[in-house]
């Protein structure tokens, strides 16, 4: 098993409404309607319009390996949303973790855990530590309110 971590990030949002917002995929759907099509370069414009959400599930492109789905394991509310993966060419969890600091601002870690066979770490360590970061990224972006 390999697990990637990002660093933790500040949302300034309470913690019950980040978990309310991203624990319901289909709540997202309006984000992703908003995003200008001028800023999703053409290469993945076909992958941007082929996601697919549902109150439990996030399905992507997952090119040659078809499509990954991301499904809802544990809802624990405030505090973790963890998903498991379906059809993914691995077994794959990705958990998010929110830490209320008060009222109005919360932090959020993400965790992906990876089961790959011990030679293939090297390879695909700086591609996932990388993915992980990004995601916890995304999450500054999310208005929350």
């Amino acid at each position: 098993m390999a697990t990637y971590k990002s660093d933790e990030v500040t949302l300034k949002a309470s913690a019950e409404s980040v978990f309310d917002r991203l624990s319901n995929f289909e709540s997202l759907k309006g984000l992703l309607a908003q995003v200008p099509a001028d800023q999703i370069p053409a290469d993945k414009k076909e992958m941007f319009d082929s996601i697919r959400l549902t109150n439990d599930s996030i399905e992507l492109p997952g090119g040659p390996v078809g499509s990954i789905r991301l499904k809802v394991v544990e809802r624990t509310a405030p505090s973790r949303i963890t998903l498991k993966g379906e059809g993914t060419p691995v077994p794959l969890q990705l958990q998010l973790d929110i830490h209320p600091l008060d009222e109005t601002a919360c932090r959020a870690q993400a965790k992906v855990d990876l089961e790959i066979p011990a030679m293939l770490r090297p390879m695909i360590s700086g591609p996932m530590q990388k993915m992980t970061e990004q995601f916890a990224s995304v999450l500054r972006s999310i208005p929350f309110s």
